[in-house]
């Protein structure tokens, strides 16, 4: 399955929540464009004539009104000019965002926010497919590396004769109908301890890399990240969710880590410990503790 992704400037751990904002190809093949006239014409020739082949340009097939395509090109460009909920309305993640006020929507504003600022500024759509009620579109758009453009195929389905993109497979959407707005908490929720759990187990990794390069001596936080061992947003509950605690004994030849919910409940529910068990490897345990710090 490939995942149509932007440049990304957070953590890969807040993108595993953005790529569900973004479309999924659900194993289709590349779709062949339909014959049509570019539309962009001008900016082709330029580009070509400059060597500039990454130059922006916009959609290269015609684009019916209310049709596939052009349902793609509303939501990127509502996901661009961060209308969220118009542009999730385009997509069958819609009930998981009807129900929710727009107070409650702000508070996905960060997450929301840093895939907006991704979308390019022209989305190159360069093929269609139509079968029935389900159809294909194909784009060109930046890889989750963002050093270059690939074709990527989009998903759609005609629902009450209006397109739907599929950005989720058919068990994915059952479970957004059945939680609905709470789809999104639970998920945020469910990213942050998986993530919370990674991260002590980088942790225990630069621990041990440290300690093999200082005679068997663990260390604190602030000198794991300042060595290039650990990320900086380690030191923040801002995108992780969680606040995160090393604690080193005094003769620095043990240490065990803590990951809590920063909010309980909303950013997570699992406390985490990181300790080494009886041959002295570092593992990590978890537990609904109420949103209080795991201890020895």
């Amino acid at each position: 399955m490939n995942t149509l992704t932007f440049p990304n400037s957070r953590p890969r751990h807040l993108r595993s929540l953005l790529f569900l904002f973004v479309v999924c190809a659900l194993g289709c093949s590349v779709a062949e464009p339909k014959t049509s006239v570019n539309t962009n014409s001008t900016s082709s020739t330029n580009a070509s004539e400059t060597g500039n082949s990454a130059a922006p340009k916009g959609a290269t097939i015609q684009i019916d009104p209310n049709g596939p395509a052009d349902t793609v090109r509303a939501f990127y460009k509502n996901l661009r000019e961060k209308k969220f909920r118009e542009a999730i309305f385009l997509t069958n993640l819609r009930p998981a965002i009807e129900g929710l006020t727009d107070t409650e929507l702000k508070d996905f504003s960060v997450d929301f926010e840093e895939i907006a600022g991704q979308v390019p500024a022209e989305i190159e759509i360069n093929g269609e497919i139509i079968t029935g009620d389900q159809a294909t579109v194909t784009a060109n758009l930046p890889n989750e590396d963002g050093d270059k453009k690939e074709i990527q195929t989009i998903k759609l389905r005609k629902e009450n004769d209006v397109w739907v993109i599929q950005t989720v497979d058919e068990e994915a959407a059952k479970k957004i109908r059945a939680e609905g707005k709470e789809y999104f908490y639970n998920l945020r929720v469910e990213t942050h301890e998986a993530e919370a759990k990674k991260m002590l187990e980088r942790i225990s990794k630069a621990e041990l890399a440290h300690s093999l390069q200082n005679a068997g001596l663990y260390t604190d936080m602030q000198t794991l990240v300042a060595a290039g061992l650990l990320p900086e947003d380690i030191k923040s509950s801002e995108s992780t969710g969680y606040t995160y605690a090393i604690n080193v004994a005094g003769d620095k030849k043990q240490f065990f880590a803590t990951a809590t919910p920063a909010v309980y409940g909303k950013s997570g529910k699992l406390s985490f410990l990181l300790q080494p068990d009886n041959k002295g490897i570092s593992r990590a345990t978890s537990k609904d503790n109420g949103g209080k710090p795991l201890r020895k």
